[in-house]
């Protein structure tokens, strides 16, 4: 629809923050139909607005007014939103520095952007002396604090993504403390986070830039946990509520950033499910997880062992699949794990669950193709099976066909072999 989406469509996607159980929503560094903070403002959503000076600046007169008047005018505009509770106007500005073969040169421009930041800072303070103010950052900490951004501003944003563009996770949290450490009193929140979730790929051995909906759930299970742990962090957002447009993207989903927690069609993704977990109050429980799996069977058997996670926020969460109970488990951060066998062909799954006297339960249908473990078994044990290559992850296409994942091979079976046996 382009620039002719419905107000509704707005009004929905803060009503879909609300029923997660979020309270703060970062407005995007651009312009948005006024229905947006209309809905936070009748909701109780927090929120905060920004101009949009992205990755780099332009060195002129012209463009620095050009963002004092955008400055101006946004504050204007929405000063009377009780939603609204800090003005940004800068977002990972040394992104992509300039004059990275002239050093002098590029020293000048770091010092026009602290310039151009404390310009905006003071009229920000001057149009309104009540709220915050703002500037996120991407994870180059040096960088931002030697040309003097930290200082600015009366909170500091970071979009931190280890464990996905580069690194591990576990870079997350060592970036918190480093950063409380050297300002100890210096108010900080996670301004962005995330990883991809492309709803085709699943895998049960997720690992970074796979796609798959398992290590995006892994991945913001261990962010949300590390920031819990941290009371100086004082606000997360995630980017993004559902997945968009981006027009240079080439990956799985060309021209699409799949860091949503919806997918664009706002069907929620697994990592959805986790928050409503994590931040409801009310009682909630839900099965995540394929409904479409593909296996080798284990042995001469025709079954599976396979994970089956649960979001959940009760006490008590028993499993039964196939008319099996598998025992009662409490969740650990929000998520309660069983691995259990599944058949071939279609698998029903229950999770019934208990807290202080309310119950809840919720069903799923698992449709399981599992390839015979030898085929040298007669022909009724297996079928055709589609083999994603080289690749330990899952794909089910446009038509539910379901493409498993690779493997060594094995005497009797299938799979790959290194490439100097082939010789």
């Amino acid at each position: 629809m382009g620039n002719a989406v419905p107000k509704k469509f707005a009004t929905r996607d803060v009503e879909l923050i609300k029923e997660m159980g979020g309270n703060f929503l970062r407005v995007a560094h651009y312009p948005q139909d006024p229905a947006v903070l209309e809905a936070c403002d009748r909701l109780g959503i927090l929120a905060s607005v920004e101009i949009p000076i992205v990755n780099e600046i332009t060195e002129s007169e012209s463009f620095y007014n050009n963002c004092e008047d955008m400055q101006v005018e946004m504050i204007r505009q929405h000063f009377n939103h009780p939603s609204v509770i800090m003005w940004c106007y800068m977002n990972e500005v040394l992104l992509k520095p300039h004059y990275n073969d002239n050093k002098e040169k590029q020293k000048i421009y770091y010092a026009n952007i602290a310039r151009l930041a404390k310009r905006l800072d003071s009229i920000t303070r001057k149009e309104d002396p009540f709220r915050y103010t703002m500037m996120a950052h991407h994870g180059d900490f040096i960088r931002y604090k030697e040309v003097g951004l930290i200082d600015i501003p009366m909170l500091v944003g970071w979009n931190l993504y280890s464990g996905w563009y580069g690194g591990d996770m576990s870079g997350f949290p060592a970036f918190l403390d480093q950063f409380h450490k050297a300002y100890p009193d210096k108010p900080m929140m996670v301004t962005e986070y995330g990883a991809d979730a492309d709803p085709r790929i699943r895998s049960n051995e997720p690992v970074r830039f796979d796609k798959s909906v398992e290590y995006a759930t892994s991945f913001h299970q261990y962010y949300l946990d590390a920031m819990l742990r941290r009371p100086f962090v004082a606000a997360a957002m995630i980017w993004n509520l559902a997945d968009f447009n981006s027009e240079t993207r080439e990956e799985s989903m060309p021209h699409i950033n799949n860091k949503g927690l919806l997918e664009w069609d706002r069907t929620p993704k697994d990592p959805y499910y986790y928050y409503k977990a994590m931040l409801q109050k009310t009682p909630f429980v839900k099965i995540l997880g394929s409904s479409i799996r593909g296996a080798i069977a284990e042995s001469a058997t025709d079954i599976s062992t396979q994970i089956i996670q649960v979001a959940s926020n009760m006490e008590e969460n028993n499993l039964m699949v196939n008319g099996k109970l598998f025992g009662n488990k409490k969740p650990n951060n929000g998520m309660v794990e069983w691995r259990i066998p599944l058949n071939n062909g279609i698998n029903y799954i229950e999770i019934k669950a208990r807290r202080k006297g309310e119950v809840l339960s919720d069903k799923k249908i698992i449709e399981c193709s599992i390839a015979a473990y030898s085929l040298s078994a007669s022909e009724d044990s297996f079928s055709q099976i589609n083999i994603l290559l080289g690749a330990k992850r899952s794909f089910i296409n446009k038509d539910n066909e379901l493409w498993q994942p690779d493997q060594v091979y094995r005497k009797g079976s299938w799979g790959h072999v290194e490439a100097n046996r082939l010789s």
